[in-house]
């Protein structure tokens, strides 16, 4: 059977440094405080769900790239704004390296991420686009709530 490529590799970072840019703007559209404090529902603030998604996106690349299966760590000791956009754009080009790195080939290889997750390095890296998503949503809750207007979603470039 033939493989018909539908998405090149350049086109899925793409669209995941789309949503980067996105989720970026919603962490600027937060108040220092409420970013670190604000919640509804028994959801964690935006500021922890923020630190998830840096725990896992730079840290499970590499692993990907280095057939590393270590753990994850969700602590990250970022205690303001300025903390966590700093990070989120020194982790960016390096998510851009390590993406590069992986060959075409193994995008549908098994692989153990954070050694919890055991699915094809596609679907990984699906994973880290879909749960980025989630969580802005609860940031776009979160700011309506504080009366505040989000970022359009469809406005991913800067």
């Amino acid at each position: 059977m033939k493989t018909i490529t539908i998405l090149p590799k350049e086109d899925i970072l793409n669209h995941w440094l789309g949503h980067r840019n996105l989720t970026r703007r919603v962490i600027e559209a937060f108040p220092e405080k409420e970013l670190f404090t604000f919640s509804l529902g028994g959801m964690r603030p935006f500021a922890e769900l923020v630190k998830e998604l840096l725990a896992i996106a730079a840290p499970g690349l590499r692993g990907i790239v280095a057939n590393s299966t270590e753990g994850y760590n969700h602590d990250l000791p970022l205690q303001t704004k300025a903390e966590l956009l700093a990070r989120w754009d020194k982790d960016t080009p390096i998510i851009i390296e390590l993406f590069n790195q992986i060959p075409d080939e193994r995008f549908h290889e098994n692989f153990n991420l954070f050694g919890e997750y055991a699915f094809p390095i596609i679907e990984n890296i699906q994973y880290f686009v879909d749960n980025e998503i989630h969580h802005r949503g609860q940031g776009y809750v979160y700011l309506r709530a504080l009366g505040i207007e989000p970022p359009h979603f469809w406005e991913r470039q800067q």
